[in-house]
């Protein structure tokens, strides 16, 4: 084999070779960044689950039913209001504590700042006050009611 050939041979080795480890080394990096994410996700599904008990618990606790017939009757179409009675007044007052204080939380860790915070809070007694006169229940959810289904074209 001529010397050109032979310098031409270990010039592709070598590329491809280096190519080859940095397409392993791109792998690895994609993989724990997906790790990354994941746990990211399962500390943030940790922590809004967290959060979804510690309001149930502020809930049953203020009107004094427990959080399974709670649950059956938002599900059968009462509202939070009607399941608290005369206790509605101190569930709203106490929804606001908790979700201001959870806003405060919020700016003291720099995930908002102080003027979105005052926005939150201007609105938050009304918002809170319409949340428990609100009917919810299968269908509902953040996003409103459920619509009808629309009709399935037909095949062809």
């Amino acid at each position: 084999m001529s010397s050109k050939k032979r310098m031409a041979a270990v010039a592709l080795t070598i590329a491809a070779l280096s190519l080859g480890s940095i397409a392993v080394a791109s792998a690895h990096d994609k993989g724990a960044r997906g790790a990354a994410h994941s746990e990211n996700r399962a500390a943030d599904k940790a922590a809004h689950d967290a959060r979804h008990a510690a309001k149930e618990a502020l809930v049953a606790t203020t009107i004094g039913v427990d959080a399974a017939t709670i649950k059956t009757r938002l599900a059968a179409g009462e509202t939070l209001a009607a399941i608290a009675g005369a206790k509605k007044d101190a569930l709203i007052a106490a929804l606001v504590a908790s979700k201001s204080t959870e806003i405060d939380a919020r700016v003291t860790a720099g995930t908002m700042t102080p003027a979105q915070a005052t926005e939150k809070k201007a609105n938050l007694t009304a918002h809170v006050t319409a949340k428990v006169n609100a009917v919810g229940g299968k269908g509902e959810g953040h996003k409103g009611p459920k619509g009808p289904k629309a009709p399935k074209a037909p095949r062809s």
